[in-house]
């Protein structure tokens, strides 16, 4: 029997009354464009966290570990670009997550939840931005001063007023992780191999205790969720011209070749030189606050140059989201896109977005032990969970089939990993909590 015909709750023809949908979501773009959003969303300086991940890990399980999330996310990733497709075939587009979550679960909680997640992720993201880029500013000021620096410009930048209109930023952006990759890699070779400054003592050992072991695996884990999670892959594609069918899996496979080459080369190299003493930015352990730097200056200044760069792209990036929440509910889609009824609300609101995300920056310098808890509480279900489940219901793949199981193995792993990793992240965020000081110099974590 013919499956009845399922009523769009999003109908086109309202999202042509729908500033977010219109103005920030504005759907021209090719799909290497999509390739260029993705990348940027992916590929961050959080890849400096890799060798610390590994750390937790050791080589063997490490090495695995990396490599299955990177399976197991262009496989989820995959999916939910055709879940996507199929829901465009069948005559209703969807441009958010939430929307295509409520829609194919047929849950009202589930937009709400979704929403709440992404806002997390998102600002959580803003924040870890300004607060990376204050980090990289960082003299003889303070931290917060330079947060406050990191601010202003994400005030300029936040003005471009769509998601299209950020394909050059990310552009320059893939170029700059490949570059800051390479400068990253000739350090800690350099670290590795000199006769001047002696490289550090190696040790690949794990932690004494079978527990402590366990808790290091865990937040590990989280730490590698939250490196390849974006959890806004149907915004990117929304981005897309129409008909998106087969483009964003062309941006996906742009978007892992740089992974392939970036996330590699800086655990490995990373991890070489520094075994169970990698710090949770590399940069860190290459410049030891107690010793003398183990790579050339000019490496590490051009390194810290280009991530500077680029983490402006990633703040962008990742406020897309709340920003085309803010323009559903306060532009007029009826007046230009520059015109003054949506122009001033724009300014006014993006700059007190931005100021906000600058403020808990400059009060929170403990990003880093944050970062696990979002990996497992809000990319794990978005990421890893989600998207298989939403291909079974809407694809509907035979129960007998490899990729019906394949699915439900994923989901019922991830949702032990996550319970695991929030247990485990948050015992961290407790056991740092006495090093936590408002409007602290140092980055916790």
């Amino acid at each position: 029997m013919a499956e009845p015909p399922r009523m769009d709750p999003f109908p086109a023809k309202h999202r042509e009354e729908d500033a977010g949908a219109v103005f920030v979501l504005q759907s021209k773009g090719k799909w290497w464009h999509a390739g260029y959003h993705l990348t940027t969303a992916i590929v961050s300086p959080m890849i400096l966290t890799l060798p610390f991940a590994l750390r937790g890990l050791g080589w063997g399980l490490g090495c695995f570990c990396l490599t299955l999330m990177a399976v197991v996310t262009f496989y989820s990733y995959y999916l939910m670009s055709k879940v996507l497709d199929h829901c465009e075939k069948a005559g209703h587009r969807h441009i958010r997550f939430r929307e295509l979550a409520a829609d194919v679960l047929g849950s009202g909680w589930m937009f709400y939840f979704v929403i709440i997640i992404q806002t997390a992720i998102n600002t959580g993201t803003g924040i870890g931005s300004i607060l990376f880029a204050g980090q990289c500013l960082e003299g003889s000021l303070k931290l917060y001063d330079f947060v406050g620096m990191a601010t202003l410009v994400m005030i300029f930048l936040s003005q471009l007023p769509t998601f299209h209109s950020l394909r050059h930023i990310n552009m320059a952006s893939l170029l700059l992780s490949l570059g800051y990759t390479f400068l990253v890699v000739v350090a800690c070779i350099h670290a590795g191999t000199s006769k001047s400054v002696p490289p550090p003592p190696r040790d690949y050992s794990l932690e004494s205790s079978t527990s402590a072991r366990l808790f290091s695996a865990f937040i590990s884990i989280s730490l590698l969720a939250a490196v390849f999670g974006n959890g806004m892959l149907p915004e990117i594609q929304a981005t897309l011209a129409p008909p998106t069918i087969g483009k964003m899996v062309k941006g996906l496979l742009m978007c892992y070749t740089v992974i392939f080459i970036t996330f590699y080369a800086v655990a490995m190299s990373g991890y070489w030189v520094f075994g169970n003493k990698s710090s949770s930015n590399i940069l860190t352990s290459l410049v030891p606050s107690d010793g003398p730097s183990l790579a050339p200056t000019w490496v590490l200044g051009l390194a810290i140059v280009f991530l500077l760069l680029q983490i402006f792209a990633i703040g962008l990036v990742y406020s897309q989201v709340v920003y085309e929440i803010m323009e559903t509910k306060a532009a007029d889609v009826k007046q230009g896109m520059f015109s003054r009824r949506n122009l001033i609300p724009r300014l006014i609101l993006r700059t007190l977005y931005m100021i906000f995300c600058g403020i808990l920056a400059a009060m929170l310098p403990f990003i880093g032990d944050i970062s696990a808890v979002v990996g497992a509480v809000g990319y794990i279900p978005l990421d890893f969970i989600l998207p298989m489940l939403m291909y079974n219901m809407t694809c509907k793949p035979p129960r007998s089939s490899l990729t019906y199981w394949i699915n439900i193995s994923i989901i019922i792993v991830f949702i032990g990993v996550g319970i695991m990793g929030s247990f485990s992240a948050i015992r961290k965020l407790i056991h740092d909590a006495d090093k936590f000081k408002l409007f602290s110099n140092d980055v916790i974590g």
